[in-house]
């Protein structure tokens, strides 16, 4: 196997070794052999025949390693390698010093010169040739009799600029993954791959891959000053190489670690990181020229939640790119959300304990493999989000846990470190170099996969520091209060930075309290007195679970629990709102969503439809989680994922699971093809009640209106009792009206009760308006009538 390695920066460090008594250490010339050709890529012409090259003026010196260098090199502890190995110059010449554990020789090479280097022991050589200037050299190395030309990877000069370490520094690199990580690129005319890591705390860094046989001894590499960044270029090393960092902690321990900014993984349980590099070509211009032709707030917006590895169990990122665009544009979804895929050890968390912030998981293909599916779904009209999760990560000795010895993703406060509920440990938002690894981490997304936006998991467990804890087990913020002044700024900075950078893009935010300002941008300062957070939207948890409540009840019941399908409008117009029914509500004992409903299978599939007609009238963005668009009876498992069997026509109850997917489907149509739904979303202008207090009957009803004022009129019956002559007070400027959707239709697998013709309105004032209709209310049904 070659053994290709990097070199070092020209370095004037000849003072050290001027104070050596020692004689010269002798050169030995080769003359080259003639026609030889160079071992390697690049099959370098022939050395020709040797010459002597001229000797400067001057006592010469040894050049063999100081002691004290050479314990640290061999310890691991050495934070400047450069300033030893490689070529300097120094009084007599230039002195060669290479480093390679397990050679038998090594020889200096340069235009028509073979230099045979002393063997100082324990893998280190050492020469002092009699040149003015440190030349262009090459070394050709044995081992076991066998020799193989590689370059020094211990002559070449820093690959990050004043500018990288600057911003490094002052923690605001917002193209992070450019400057650390593994990076392939040409150096000095020469292909290799940069190697970068934060480890401030380490004693040294040393690089271990499949190119040193994962004995980093020999690739020690340099400290770049106070921003606590360890860098090394090594030639001859591309993509799909292995590595992980060789990292000596303060106590002189070792520990092997994956890199933090590693772009690709192996498939787990295997750790490593890979060399990659991207060759995808996208194919969504189009996409990405227009996503931000229209504010999201004001835009058609239903999500389809998906769980990739389970969604259809076995296929790959490019397998999926050819079913899952098909599968969502037919149901007519706007976006697809995608449950975390950065790279997670274990897969029963479903993504949501992170060790590869950086990196798609490996177990559905490669980042380009993902980088299709993304481009699939663009090119097919579908938006993509992706779960985020900055909240935490696990403890897993060979990821981010007391990286370089000491806590440093996580805060150094055991209190604040451990997460309370997940065994997991919270980041130190209060660290700016840890706020620019998750900054630049949500940028890399949304710039490198074209992600359209990131719904951000767990908020409220960053946002409180008493979250989950008792007390005397949290420390309050400098004001005396509760709040994580850290997380509120780094929130801050990552939206701001987000939208400043990648028009389009939406952040979302799951958070289950009532925080103030979550999508109030973050220059405007509420009543609390903090800017908001800028957040574009926020999952709507407390109408989840009150609507949930409701709907649970047998019909009989819910006249005392009206409240809890119209308190949401109490507050619909705090925040820019989501609707989800997620994977958190069908998993766990929680049932799915068919089977929260109360009553005989017709009747749990009717309450259903009628259910996610509300959901789609109601002000606010919907999602669904997949299975749920059929009425699965069982609860999601990542193990299994969807009960795809159910639609097969085999299947003798095939059709009433078609039916709530066609359903979806018409929601859906209907639903983008109607401005009312979604033009006036955060406008309290566009809702009004018609009727919201008819808990005897179990009805409410509801106008939606668009920016013109055309109005969309929703009316659920969730009684099982149909009601044939039901008056309804409307706008008295609407003619005549005509049902659009009606949830009770027999292709749905409905009782077919319905309104048919056109509806006109009686000059007999009703619910507070001038004129009213008669509806025939079909049982546990929603209907949607529009102006005729």
């Amino acid at each position: 196997m070659t053994s290709k390695k990097p070199a070092g920066p020209k370095s004037k460090s000849g003072k050290k070794q001027a104070k050596s008594s020692q004689a010269a250490a002798p050169v030995k010339q080769v003359r080259a052999k003639p026609g030889r050709q160079a071992d390697s890529p690049e099959n370098a012409p022939a050395i020709p025949k040797a010459r002597t090259p001229e000797v400067p003026a001057g006592p010469a010196v040894s050049p063999a390693l100081d002691p004290a260098d050479r314990e640290r090199l061999l310890a691991g502890t050495h934070h400047d390698p450069h300033t030893v190995l490689g070529a300097h110059p120094v009084p007599g010449g230039v002195a060669f010093r290479v480093f390679r554990p397990y050679a038998e020789a090594v020889t200096v090479v340069f235009e028509d010169v073979r230099a045979e280097l002393r063997d100082d022991g324990e893998g280190f050589f050492s020469g002092l040739l009699p040149l003015t200037e440190v030349p262009a050299y090459r070394l050709l190395v044995s081992y076991d009799g066998t020799e193989h030309e590689a370059e020094d990877p211990y002559r070449f000069l820093p690959t990050l600029g004043e500018l990288d370490l600057h911003l490094l520094g002052e923690g605001r690199h917002e193209e992070l993954w450019q400057a650390l990580g593994s990076r392939v690129l040409t150096q000095q005319g020469v292909t290799g791959t940069r190697f970068a890591v934060w480890a401030p705390n380490a004693l040294g860094v040393r690089v271990a891959g499949g190119f040193d046989f994962w004995d980093a001894t020999g690739f020690p590499m340099r400290s770049l000053g106070s921003t606590g960044v360890w860098e090394l270029f090594v030639p001859g090393v591309g993509e799909g190489e292995l590595y992980k960092f060789d990292i000596t902690r303060p106590d002189g321990s070792r520990t092997l670690r994956a890199d933090p900014m590693a772009r690709r993984t192996e498939v787990p349980p295997a750790t490593s990181s890979i060399v990659d590099v991207s060759r995808h070509e996208w194919g969504d211009a189009e996409w990405m020229a227009h996503r931000a032709d229209r504010p999201v707030h004001e835009a058609p917006f239903s999500v389809y939640e998906v769980h990739l590895p389970s969604w259809r169990p076995g296929l790959t990122y490019r397998q999926l790119a050819e079913q899952l665009p098909a599968y969502v544009g037919d149901l007519g979804f706007t976006h697809v959300e995608l449950m975390p895929v950065a790279e997670h050890p274990f897969g029963g968390s479903w993504g949501y304990q992170v060790t590869g912030f950086y990196a798609p998981t490996a177990r559905l293909g490669t980042p380009d493999d993902f980088k299709y599916l993304v481009d699939k779904l663009h090119q097919a009209g579908i938006g993509v989000l992706m779960d985020w999760v900055p909240a935490h990560f696990p403890r897993d000795e060979w990821a981010l846990a007391e990286f370089d010895g000491r806590p440093l993703y996580e805060h150094g406060d055991p209190l604040r470190a451990a997460h309370p509920d997940w065994g997991t440990l919270e980041f130190d938002f209060g660290r700016r170099e840890v706020r620019n690894f998750l900054v630049a981490n949500a940028v890399y997304w949304c710039e490198e996969f074209h992600i359209d936006g990131l719904r951000v998991d767990a908020v409220a467990s960053m946002l409180y520091l008493d979250y989950s804890r008792e007390a005397g087990q949290w420390t309050p913020n400098e004001f005396g209060g509760r709040e994580n002044l850290d997380a509120v700024a780094f929130l801050q900075e990552m939206n701001a930075t987000v939208y400043r950078r990648c028009p389009g893009v939406v952040t979302i935010a799951e958070e289950s309290t009532a925080w103030d300002g979550v999508t109030r941008p973050t220059h405007h300062k509420g009543p609390s007195g903090f800017g908001g957070l800028g957040f574009g939207l926020k999952w709507n948890m407390g109408w989840m679970h009150d609507s949930l409540a409701y709907l649970s009840h047998e019909p009989v019941h819910r006249k005392y629990h009206h409240h809890e399908m119209t308190f949401s409008m109490v507050y619909a117009y705090s925040e820019n709102y989501v609707l989800p029914i997620s994977h958190d509500e069908v998993v766990h004992g929680k049932r799915s969503l068919v089977s929260k409903m109360p009553g005989d299978w017709w009747q749990q599939r009717a309450n259903l439809r009628a259910y996610l007609a509300f959901m789609w009238a109601h002000p606010g963005k919907q999602l669904l989680f997949m299975g749920q668009e059929f009425a699965q009876g069982a609860e999601w498992s990542e193990a299994h994922g969807p009960d795809w069997w159910l639609l097969d026509p085999a299947y003798g109850a095939e059709s009433e699971h078609r039916g709530v997917r066609e359903l979806v489907r018409d929601l859906n149509t209907a639903y983008r093809a109607t401005p009312a739904l979604w033009e006036r979303d955060t406008d309290p202008a566009g809702f009004e009640w018609i009727v919201g207090d008819a808990a005897e009957d179990n009805v409410f009803a509801f106008l939606r209106r668009d920016a013109e004022g055309g109005p969309l009129l929703c009316v659920a019956n969730l009684s099982p009792l149909a009601r044939p002559d039901y008056r309804l007070g409307v706008p008295d400027a609407i003619p005549a009206w005509h049902e659009t959707l009606n949830t009770d239709l027999a292709r749905y697998g409905g009782g077919d009760i319905t309104n048919q013709g056109t509806v006109k309105p009686e000059p007999q004032p009703w619910h507070g308006h001038p004129a009213s209709i008669h509806l025939t209310l079909p049982p546990l049904a929603t209907v949607w009538l529009r102006p005729a």
